[in-house]
C-alpha cells in the first residue's frame, strides 16, 4: 500500500527537480510501481541499484523527459488526478494500494524488468566477482598460516571450495536471469544500447540517455 506521504514527498521532487529518486523500497514491485506513477508526470526511467543494510532496499533515479509527448501526459495526468498524494486517486494504481490498474500492468512489469537488470547487474559486477572469490582464497591462506591440524585444514579447504562454487552458481544463475529479462524488453520493443560507462541500458523508441545524470556509485 502506498502511503499518502511516499506519494507527496514524490510529487514534492517532480514540481521541483528534473531527476527524482524513488525509494529506497523494500521490493522492486512497489518501487516500479511508484517508477510508473512518475512516468505519468512526465519522467523517464533512468536506472537503479541496491543500498542500504546489506543492500536490501532498491532505490530508482528517474529523469524529466523533455519530450512534448511526456510533457502533454504530464498535463494531462494533472488534470485527470488533482488530488493525488492528498487522498485523491494516483495515475494508474487501485485506490490506496501499489497495484496497477489493468491497463497499466504491463508497463509497470517493463518497468520492474529494467530496475531488476540494474539490481542483477550491480550484483555481477566483476569487482564484487572478484572480491567474493578472493575473499575464498584468504579463508584458506588465513587457515593456512593459522597452523590448523591437517582435519581442520581440509575442512576448511573444502568449506572455501564449497563456497566457491556456490558463489559460481549463484553468478550463472543471475546471468541466466538477466538474459530472460533482455528478451521480454527487446520483445517489448526496447531498444539496447551502452551508457557512459558501458553498462547495458533499455530504452524506449526514441528515447536518449539523460547526459545530466551521473551514474550511481556503489
Amino acid at each position: 500500500m502506498f502511503t499518502e506521504r511516499q506519494i507527496s514527498a514524490m510529487l514534492g521532487q517532480i514540481a521541483r527537480q528534473d531527476v527524482v529518486e524513488i525509494g529506497p523500497e523494500p521490493t522492486l514491485t512497489r518501487v516500479a510501481a511508484l517508477a510508473h506513477v512518475a512516468e505519468r508526470y512526465g519522467y523517464a526511467y533512468d536506472r537503479a541499484h541496491r543500498t542500504g543494510h546489506n543492500k536490501q532496499l532498491v532505490l530508482v533515479r528517474m529523469y524529466r523527459d523533455p519530450h512534448p509527448e511526456a510533457r502533454a501526459r504530464e498535463a494531462a495526468t494533472i488534470a485527470a488526478h488533482p488530488q493525488a498524494g492528498n487522498g485523491g486517486t494516483v495515475p494508474g494504481m487501485r485506490p490506496g494500494t501499489a497495484k496497477p490498474l489493468p491497463e497499466a500492468q504491463e508497463a509497470v512489469a517493463r518497468l520492474k524488468d529494467r530496475i531488476m537488470l540494474d539490481v542483477l547487474a550491480q550484483a555481477a559486477d566483476k569487482r564484487q566477482q572478484t572480491i567474493a572469490y578472493g575473499s575464498c582464497a584468504v579463508l584458506a591462506l588465513v587457515l593456512l598460516l593459522a597452523g590448523m591440524p591437517i582435519g581442520g585444514l581440509v575442512g576448511g579447504l573444502v568449506g572455501g571450495a564449497a563456497l566457491a562454487a556456490f558463489l559460481w552458481g549463484a553468478f550463472r544463475l543471475g546471468a541466466v536471469r538477466r538474459q530472460r529479462i533482455v528478451r521480454r524488453l527487446i520483445d517489448a520493443g526496447f531498444v539496447p544500447v551502452r551508457d557512459e560507462t558501458g553498462g547495458q541500458r533499455f530504452l524506449r523508441p526514441g528515447q536518449q540517455l539523460p547526459g545530466h545524470v551521473n551514474p550511481f556509485t556503489a
